[in-house]
């Protein structure tokens, strides 16, 4: 398994140039990798692939996949390859060996987000709930109890550091009943469940998080080592369920999954939330997939329209539960919506909106909320809480 030390990237320097159609900039950036475990080969790729996801991240741009780049540009002759998406170029500058370190520099072109949709321009707020150990018995080796708290923190800092399009929020004290109602298939109660806790928290999205898997195979990882410590690989399985807090609807779900070598004694117990554990060979296969979590939250909703509640009325004025952490800026103007619950032939209850004919501007704001009074200064007729407001 591949093991590499913390990585340090820094930005070199940006050159922005002119085009008729798109500016591009290029990124000049050192990624280092720790060659005592891996061949030559596996440390320069790690290193590549890191250094390229640090340019990503630096320039707001997105390829579809790193290590296809990485693996492309490391097999390439001219060390320099054209790839599809925010990616134009990358050019692998310089290669640095100390120690049992390798540092690889790379210079890449790179085309800003374009910008797929309007809802960009606001962040979208998500609560996240503490993680279900499905299996909790998995977690009797090292006492990993503690991991259904720690992947969530880890998924929500990775938000924070990351995102350009989610405003997260977390509900770590008590687990939820999503997965009793989800191993009943009651998915009636499901979508009441994800509403409450949106409309309690002030949430357009809740996620659910069950972990499926952290069981121990029977092979060891070591076995031509005889005279070592034997060392087995241990599973990380875990399953993202997205809901829409407004209509309780399922908006997105994805399974994640990957092994690694536990190198922890079986009678070790574990702090799930060291620098050990998250520096270990599981440690840092556990944060690939939260990388892959978040980089496929994002895409699923960064283009999903901004819908802000309203929290209070009066007269011709309006809270929206939208503010500045969510992008909303003063004399942004929004549309409003009015809730109409009705319930269908089959019995089920369904929530539907209807558009008024009122518009509002923002005249204060709050980290949190928003005040907006009607452009025109009419009376809000039939608006009430929890109607919502979408930006024009």
């Amino acid at each position: 398994m591949r093991s590499y030390s913390t990585l340090i990237l820094t930005l070199l320097f940006c050159l922005s140039f002119t085009c008729f159609n798109a500016c591009g900039q290029w990124y000049e950036v050192q990624g280092h990798a720790n060659m005592e475990k891996n061949s030559l080969e596996v440390a320069r790729t790690i290193a590549t692939e890191n250094a390229l996801k640090k340019a990503l991240l630096i320039a707001g741009a997105s390829v579809s996949s790193v290590q296809q780049v990485v693996n492309g540009l490391l097999t390439q002759d001219n060390i320099s390859i054209r790839a599809s998406g925010s990616v134009n170029s990358i050019e692998l500058v310089d290669e640095l060996h100390s120690d049992n370190t390798i540092s690889v520099t790379i210079r890449a072109d790179i085309f800003p987000q374009n910008k797929a949709c309007y809802a960009l321009d606001l962040k979208k707020s998500i609560l996240f709930t503490k993680a279900k150990l499905t299996q909790r018995e998995h977690a009797n080796m090292g006492e990993i109890y503690g991991i259904d708290t720690a992947l969530i923190k880890k998924i929500n800092r990775k938000i924070k550091d990351h995102s350009n399009y989610l405003h997260a929020k977390l509900l770590l004290k008590s687990t939820t009943a999503f997965s009793r109602l989800n191993q009943s298939l009651n998915n009636e109660k499901i979508k009441q469940l994800a509403i409450s806790l949106a409309s309690n928290s002030d949430s357009q999205y809740v996620l659910f998080t069950e972990i499926n898997d952290l069981s121990l195979t029977e092979q060891r990882a070591n076995s031509w080592q005889i005279w070592q410590q034997a060392t087995y690989p241990r599973n990380f399985h875990f399953t993202l369920y997205l809901y829409n807090g407004l209509t309780g609807e399922l908006a997105w779900q994805q399974n994640y999954q990957s092994s690694s070598v536990w190198d922890f004694s079986k009678r070790r117990t574990v702090d799930v939330n060291s620098s050990v554990f998250w520096q270990s060979d599981y440690g840092l296969m556990v944060n690939e997939l939260v990388e892959r979590a978040v980089t496929d939250i994002d895409k699923n909703i960064m283009c999903e329209q901004s819908k802000g509640k309203i929290l209070a009325v009066a007269g011709n004025q309006v809270v929206i539960n939208l503010g500045r952490y969510h992008g909303v800026k003063i004399g942004d103007e929004f549309s409003l919506l009015h809730l109409d619950n009705f319930i269908a032939d089959n019995g089920k209850q369904y929530i539907r909106y209807n558009v008024s004919p009122y518009k509002v501007k923002v005249t204060m704001l709050t980290k949190q909320s928003a005040n907006a009074i009607t452009i025109d200064n009419s009376l809000l007729g039939n608006i009430q809480q929890n109607d919502l407001a979408i930006r024009q």
